[in-house]
């Protein structure tokens, strides 16, 4: 008999195709997020559970007693309370590699828009405000032979020490959790303390994962140890940043610039005060989003919850849940 699962996501069909050989499958199919109360009753005799990032929790779990597994439609599993679900028994995966490459992209996207004050040029234009005589008022800072400084130095990380070092002729710099001897000498990289990197760096890349280490790990501090040209790029979580730090540091000039594609509260609401900021690049926690990407994440979701109901070892497990 196959098992029933549910589906809060809107996969493709060819991802629906493969969970229908092995599953039962219940899927919401509204644009809107399924309201709590209903995802309660739809799980309730689930044992596995495809989602593209619900909080999962006591409360939850409560509702869901034959749950087994829970897959997640992203590399990043902040949303998982893993210890209620290892009380429950239920196992977590994720989808990391797939997205490394296109979020890679997506860093280096932030880094020369905000280099070269690409939006801000655009909206120049656009509103009609370019005239004869426009020069330095105009001019942006290089990429290309800078240092860049990354702190996470993960798969992602070392995507973007990789396009640093050899498309962009870059010094990288690197903070990590522990020092990644290959990647130095792939790239030439230096591990540096913190704040040695925060000092040193033209570009700040952060890439690290959300941790109860790495919350609020870039704050007033840091940001006061950048250099005044530095450029900020956010890519990991929101929660990794001081948020009114960065503010106050952008409107001050403590730092140049930043390009962030992860908030505090997202969406972003329309009053935010980093909207009113010239010198911030804002994108929709976008990274990993071309369609490409995002159907190689939700095959390999749907790959991971297939294995784990069958009693194999899926493709990524999360790492707190492997023996």
């Amino acid at each position: 008999m196959k098992p029933n699962i549910f589906v809060d996501y809107a996969i493709s069909d060819a991802v629906m195709d493969y969970l229908l050989e092995h599953c039962t499958v219940d899927a919401w199919g509204e644009e809107d997020t399924i309201p709590r109360g209903e995802l309660y009753k739809r799980i309730a005799a689930a044992e596995g559970y495809l989602t593209g990032g619900r909080r999962i929790d006591d409360e939850l779990l409560a509702a869901a007693p034959k749950l087994k597994a829970v897959s997640t439609i992203s590399v990043g599993y902040n949303h998982f309370d893993i210890d209620a679900m290892k009380r429950h028994g239920v196992t977590g995966t994720h989808t990391p590699e797939v997205l490394d490459e296109t979020v890679a992209d997506l860093v280096f996207a932030l880094m020369l828009g905000s280099a070269r004050r690409v939006a801000e040029l655009d909206r120049y234009v656009r509103e009609g405000l370019w005239k004869r005589g426009d020069n330095d008022n105009l001019f942006g800072v290089d990429v290309h032979h800078a240092t860049v400084g990354i702190v996470g130095m993960g798969r992602i990380g070392e995507a973007v020490a990789r396009r640093a070092a050899f498309g962009f002729g870059m010094k990288v710099n690197y903070h990590n959790r522990s020092r990644k001897p290959e990647a130095e000498a792939k790239y030439d990289a230096t591990y540096m303390a913190l704040d040695e990197l925060l000092a040193a760096s033209d570009y700040v890349v952060l890439l690290a994962p959300l941790t109860n280490e790495t919350k609020g790990l870039i704050g007033k501090r840091e940001f006061g140890l950048m250099k005044p040209s530095a450029i900020f790029i956010n890519a990991s979580r929101g929660a990794t940043v001081d948020e009114p730090a960065l503010i106050e540091a952008l409107q001050k000039g403590t730092i140049r610039a930043a390009g962030l594609d992860v908030y505090q509260q997202e969406p972003l609401p329309a009053d935010h005060p980093l909207i009113a900021l010239p010198n911030a690049l804002l994108l929709p926690h976008i990274g990993s989003g071309t369609a490409k990407t995002r159907e190689d994440m939700a095959l390999l979701a749907a790959h991971n919850l297939v294995a784990v109901l069958q009693g194999e070892e899926p493709p990524y497990r999360v790492p707190e849940f492997k023996s």
